[in-house]
């Protein structure tokens, strides 16, 4: 398994943010459609409808997101070892929004964040022309996919170093 941009590659599996286990929520990107994930928005939306694909609320990384998670991981064992009751602080990621413009209408998703201190702006970027790409045709979609598909298939080991990550980005765009 491995994190490019803003996408999350599990032996072939592409998502967008992190891979959803039980009924969390989570989007996958499969040769049929953009899948829904989880409780309460289980869907499958067609690659021939969807003509957008978008997403919001994506935490870019900067040092005082950086210092921020610090701050909240210290507080939070803290608490946990001081405090009997629930103190309201949580270890929930946070969520992005994919949206997804079909014929029928507009629907938003939510995903899990995979990073925990957010995206560098050019994978945010390179991540956003590459589900834009995917929504130029059958034959773009399809290429684009089986060549992400594939790598995650031969990637052995955690996420490449940002730089790799990157190319693979820009690859993928074409």
């Amino acid at each position: 398994m491995a994190m490019v941009g803003l996408f999350w590659i599990a032996e072939g599996d592409v998502y967008v943010g992190a891979k959803p286990s039980g009924l969390a929520p989570g989007v996958r990107l499969t040769p049929e459609g953009v899948v829904a994930l989880g409780d309460g928005q289980s869907a499958l939306h067609l690659w021939e409808d969807v003509r957008a694909l978008t997403v919001a609320d994506v935490p870019v990384k900067s040092l005082m997101r950086q210092v921020g998670v610090v701050k909240d991981v210290a507080l939070g064992m803290v608490a946990s070892l001081a405090l009997p009751v629930d103190t309201g602080l949580t270890d929930e990621a946070p969520m992005m929004t994919v949206r997804v413009e079909t014929r029928d209408g507009d629907h938003e998703l939510t995903a899990y964040v995979a990073a925990a201190v957010g995206y560098s702006p050019t994978e945010v970027d390179l991540s956003r022309a590459l589900l834009s790409r995917l929504t130029e045709g059958a034959a773009t979609m399809a290429t684009t996919l089986a060549a992400m598909s594939e790598w995650g298939r031969a990637w052995e080991g955690g996420s490449p170093r940002g730089a790799q990550r990157e190319e693979l980005l820009r690859e993928w765009v074409g």
